[in-house]
């Protein structure tokens, strides 16, 4: 099943830049996809077409119904630094009206699927650089969303953690049957 198709998409920015050109994707349920070239070749500009944070100057997406539940992860961690790690984590339940309480649970189990269970009351100023996208990945992974983008989400990480964090999210999109496009 065809979770969105992108047909002839085409972006340019006001000084003249032009990221996408003619950029199609048909991405399935439970798909795993990886956007790969070279740096300023528009693959950010397109998971955020995707996720509909930038409009395409031109071509068509057609979502398969309403856009599911989309979890984002910026290139940087992009955390609110007056707030504690689990309040970062729990900001986008927040934004959904969840109460804090009913929160905790699902905030606890993306915080143990990167390996920060321990820090929920650390504020960012007192994480690595690599502990910090950690944090922005809980916050993507917290609503189980069925769609992930993912903006070079490990380049601040060391290996270990980038290959635990990579089987993570496989084991998180095949049990959630989330598509991820990095």
């Amino acid at each position: 099943m065809t979770l969105v198709s992108l047909s002839g998409i085409g972006k340019t920015f006001p000084n003249g830049v032009a990221a996408l050109e003619d950029f199609s994707l048909d991405l399935h349920a439970g798909e795993i996809v990886s956007l790969v070239g070279p740096s300023g070749c528009g693959k950010s500009t397109a998971l955020r077409i995707i996720a509909g944070l930038t409009a395409p100057d031109r071509g068509t997406i057609v979502w398969d119904g309403a856009p599911p539940q989309i979890g984002f992860v910026f290139q940087d961690a992009t955390l609110l630094p007056w707030a504690n790690v689990f309040d970062n984590v729990r900001l986008p339940l927040r934004l959904a009206g969840a109460p804090r309480r009913a929160s905790w649970d699902a905030v606890a189990e993306a915080l143990v699927t990167v390996g920060l269970a321990a820090f929920g009351n650390a504020t960012p100023r007192e994480l690595s650089g690599g502990m910090k996208m950690r944090v922005s990945i809980a916050r993507a992974l917290v609503q189980r969303p069925k769609l992930l983008l993912m903006d070079e989400p490990f380049a601040a990480l060391d290996e270990i953690v980038r290959f635990q964090l990579n089987d993570d999210l496989l084991r998180i999109a095949a049990e959630t049957g989330a598509s991820v496009v990095f």
